[in-house]
């Protein structure tokens, strides 16, 4: 049984400690948790009742860190300028530096791994999620696949950079390692930006030609190109589009 205070599955009240694994939120509200998918659409019925009002609340409150400008300068040493026309350029990590840019690299290659297992039970085997020690193999794939759509890597980019990143995923004290596993939530938290796991997935599809449960975000990009070349009033932008999310 839960002692107060201790999270636990809203459907079956198990906590982590019982299942020897860690909860996920609701992807809308980030306020209730499950310990699986069937958990959750088992409780829907009674969480949709407050699901909507959550997450308004909760998009209210974050307001002044739904903007690419509020992440914290001990994540990333440089902000990307219009973040969304670059994602449709196709150079999201281009003019960054060189940490940033693994970081970014291997942050959106674990939020694939969370989405896949999350929204449809891909466990990729060669990855934590199947039973590895890491993730390393899986991710050597996701950039062999960068590096073949030319433009996606910054020209800097040369197999010895490739090692670094890899090197840099694999230190085991590294926030951004490939021995751990990673959350939307968790994104949003550390980069202090609501619209970072959209950018992730949205460069994800870049590179995989495949966003999570196969959406198309091309609507969604175009919507935040616009707010970001100021044709769109920024209440507009978050009233009337789930920014949190390309996914159900």
């Amino acid at each position: 049984m839960a002692s107060v205070g201790e999270p636990n599955c809203a459907n079956c009240h198990k906590t982590e400690e019982e299942l020897a694994a860690p909860l996920k939120r609701c992807a809308k509200c980030q306020t209730t948790t499950y310990c699986s998918r069937d958990c959750q659409k088992g409780h829907w019925k009674t969480h949709k009742k407050s699901c909507a009002s959550n997450a308004a609340a909760n998009a209210s409150s974050s307001t002044t860190t739904t903007t690419s400008s509020a992440i914290p300068s001990n994540v990333l040493e440089r902000n990307a300028d219009r973040p969304f026309h670059k994602l449709d350029a196709g150079t999201w990590l281009h003019d960054r530096p060189e940490k940033d840019v693994y970081k970014l690299l291997i942050d959106s290659y674990r939020l694939s791994l969370e989405d896949d297992f999350t929204f449809e039970g891909v466990r990729d085997r060669d990855t934590l999620y199947g039973g590895a020690a890491d993730s390393l193999q899986g991710f050597q794939r996701f950039v062999s696949l960068a590096q073949m759509r030319q433009t996606v890597l910054p020209s800097w980019w040369s197999e010895d950079k490739t090692r670094a990143c890899e090197e840099f995923g694999m230190e085991q004290s590294n926030w951004h390692s490939l021995r751990k596993k990673v959350t939307k939530a968790d994104l949003m938290k550390k980069y202090g930006d609501q619209l970072m796991p959209m950018q992730m997935r949205m460069f994800r599809e870049l590179v995989t030609g495949r966003s999570p449960m196969g959406h198309d975000s091309t609507m969604v990009r175009k919507f935040h190109i616009l707010r970001e070349g100021g044709n769109l009033p920024e209440d507009v932008a978050y009233k009337n589009i789930d920014v949190s999310n390309i996914t159900p």
